[in-house]
């Protein structure tokens, strides 16, 4: 018994060749693109040299710089706990009742000398080390405030006003903690989901190590810049003029230096400087500037949510938000 084969068919040659259809091709993309910023480089020229863009791009640059380092060295942190800190050790050295465990990672965080993007990573890899989450998100808050840089700058850029370095290390402080007892309290499981990582299991530790770095620097950055983006581009379109006409009403005062900081979105080892500048503000408005800064801005909203999960930053930065408001304008009453 004989079969005959079928020859293939025009259909079966167009798959053949191209199997899903209109592909695209790289390099001619590359090249198209390029012939289009060569034949409109006069407008894009123009378009670039516009002050609302040198504004946005001044901005975006010098939040990605400062940021930059900071976050390297909290992804560097946040590696060396991952591979070289055994899980045992973080039972040691935290009380094992979380209530207790809060104020000891909030006075934690004066060891770690760096800025809101270092702290993200780190606080990420303690939960996945077995640390309580209200432990780790109140070494996240208070972190970047109450290190020793952070104070320092305060003291440089407040020769005069020396509460104010009290002031802003306990408003922070005591913000952390409320936000880790309130978590405690009152946070769920499962709105606490942390980024998927790749499993190094099998390999050396230095490979490891260096894998991890490679994750969380990929992973991080990408949502550093889209926050530097966010950042500047409300920087650029909110005029000037609003700050002075503001600055007169206290209770005014105090929300708009609170949302200029999540705006503006400053390392906290600069911010000291750029409050000091607003001297047409009262102290404690500039303390709520400090104080907010510092626990939630546009590029550490963006960070949160790509460690913890957007769910967890969609309920966290409100409620830090109006509880480091709060807590710094009764500070500032107090002390200032």
């Amino acid at each position: 018994m004989t079969t005959t084969e079928a020859g293939p068919t025009e259909g079966d040659h167009r798959d053949a060749d191209d199997p899903q259809g209109w592909r695209l091709d790289p390099p001619l993309i590359l090249v198209m693109v390029l012939c289009l910023v060569i034949g409109a480089r006069g407008p894009i020229r123009e378009a670039l040299s516009a002050p609302v863009i040198q504004s946005w791009m001044t901005v975006f640059v010098a939040v990605v710089v400062q940021a930059l380092p900071f976050l390297v060295l909290g992804v560097l942190l946040s590696a060396i706990i991952a591979v070289f800190v055994p899980p045992s050790f973080f039972a040691r050295a935290l009380p094992s009742r979380p209530a207790l465990a809060v104020p000891v990672a909030g006075a934690a965080g004066a060891v770690l000398p760096g800025c809101e993007c270092a702290s993200v990573p780190v606080a990420g890899a303690l939960v996945r080390r077995g640390v309580a989450p209200a432990a780790a998100l109140t070494f996240l808050l208070s972190a970047p405030a109450i290190n020793p840089v952070v104070l320092t700058a305060t003291a440089v850029a407040f020769p005069r006003e020396p509460r104010m370095v009290l002031a802003r290390c306990v408003a922070s402080l005591l913000v952390a903690c409320a936000m880790g007892w309130l978590w405690q309290r009152l946070g769920r499981s499962d709105w606490l989901r942390l980024a998927a990582r790749p499993s190094f299991d099998g390999q050396g530790k230095g490979e490891a190590f260096w894998g991890s770095v490679r994750h969380d620097v990929m992973h991080a950055g990408g949502f550093l810049v889209v926050g530097a983006m966010a950042a500047a581009t409300l920087r650029a379109v909110v005029p000037a003029g609003w700050l002075h006409a503001a600055a007169g009403n206290p209770a005014v005062s105090i929300l708009l230096l609170a949302i200029l900081a999540v705006v503006l979105s400053i390392c906290s080892e600069a911010d000291a400087f750029v409050a000091a500048s607003l001297s047409q503000f009262s102290l404690t408005a500039r303390l709520a500037f400090l104080v907010v800064g510092p626990m939630i801005d546009l590029k550490l909203f963006a960070m949160q949510a790509a460690t913890f999960g957007r769910g967890f930053a969609l309920r966290f930065a409100p409620v830090t938000f109006t509880l480091a408001v709060g807590v710094s304008t009764l500070v500032g009453m107090v002390l200032l």
